[in-house]
């Protein structure tokens, strides 16, 4: 028996070093690919390209990596090429909206062109709470008062996070949001705001305000109207700005914002496709996991207002999985609660 489990050790001890081996030789000279699925400039593209500038050295064979954008479609464009047409091999991440994992849920899955459920998450780089933010200047003063005063919202479509979250804001808690869709991301919204075309918008990542738009906060142009939480963010309930779920008259109402908001765990995700090797796949979750704990990386976002507390793969798929085994009555008015009323 002694012997049995020394040959099965030794074995175990051989192949591992094999199989780093292998896995240098495959990333070796290649190139690893980090798509965006949204536009450059805004929150998402600054974690992906943070991710980019340190990703290659802790992944075996050190590959050189780059990022593209691919926006569309609340992310799905995307991430329906990563999924069916672009490499499948290890060489390839998405990296989504917060709300691409619950495509499922927020709306048919039939109309995707790909099986969410089926993607792999390597983790998310941060949790993230949603803000609505409006101009000072505007007609709203507090959360208070969008109950009362029609508000004008800008948003990237119906199934991103800043069409929807103002969208089941009005369904569930009544709300009198009026959202204009369109814009191609967070950026061209916060320019909008800027320039009077719209009130506001929800559904804008709290490490998004303080790394990308700062200064808005710092001049007061905006203001933070609530948060788009149950539990609520530490600084943010510190300072006061009251949280939507706080308003929920009913449980049913508690459990559709708390589907919607277990979002804030896949505050910054990156997949790659279901086919692709799960040794691939373990050594890319290591090294994604690596680049956010390397004391460059941290310094930098530091420097750059980015929050930092990377979520593995394996814990998220476990979130994804609860939120999958949800009745279909619940997932129906959940995916209801988000849709445009006539």
């Amino acid at each position: 028996m002694r012997s049995r489990w020394f040959c099965l050790l030794l074995a175990v001890l051989m192949t591992a070093p094999a199989q780093a081996q292998d896995l240098a030789a495959f990333w070796r000279g290649k190139t690893i690919t980090i798509i965006v699925g949204s536009s450059a400039g805004g929150g998402y593209d600054a974690y992906a390209r943070m991710l980019g500038r340190y990703l290659g050295k802790h992944v075996p064979g050190n590959p050189s990596v780059v990022v593209n954008n691919m926006p569309g479609a609340a992310s799905n464009i995307m991430a329906g090429y990563v999924a069916s047409l672009a490499p499948r091999d290890g060489t390839v991440i998405g990296a989504p909206f917060s709300t691409q994992p619950l495509a499922p849920i927020l709306e048919d899955a039939g109309s995707l062109r790909y099986d969410p459920q089926k993607l792999i998450y390597i983790g998310s780089a941060n949790e993230d709470t949603y803000v609505c933010v409006a101009r000072r200047d505007g007609p709203l003063k507090t959360f208070a008062d969008a109950f009362k005063i029609e508000a004008v919202m800008g948003g990237t479509a119906e199934t991103g996070s800043t069409g929807y979250l103002p969208i089941l804001l009005n369904n569930v808690l009544g709300t009198k949001f009026r959202v204009v869709f369109g814009y191609p991301g967070s950026r061209e919204v916060m320019m909008a705001i800027d320039k009077s075309e719209v009130h506001g918008m929800c559904g804008l990542g709290w490490s998004t305000i303080h790394s990308q738009y700062a200064d808005f906060l710092k001049s007061d142009r905006i203001f933070p109207l609530a948060q788009e939480s149950l539990k609520g963010n530490p600084q943010m309930d510190g300072l006061g700005i009251p949280r939507a779920g706080d308003f929920a008259k009913t449980e049913e109402q508690k459990r559709i914002l708390e589907i919607i908001y277990a979002q804030k765990i896949f505050g910054r995700p990156f997949f790659v496709s279901a086919d692709t090797p799960g040794e691939r796949v373990a050594a890319l979750g290591n090294a994604f996991m690596a680049t956010w704990r390397d004391p460059e990386l941290l310094a930098e976002a530091m420097r750059m207002g980015l929050e930092i507390g990377p979520i593995t793969g394996g814990e998220l798929q476990a979130i994804l999985a609860r939120i999958y085994a949800s009745s279909e009555e619940i997932k129906r008015k959940t995916r209801d609660a988000i849709k445009v009323k006539p």
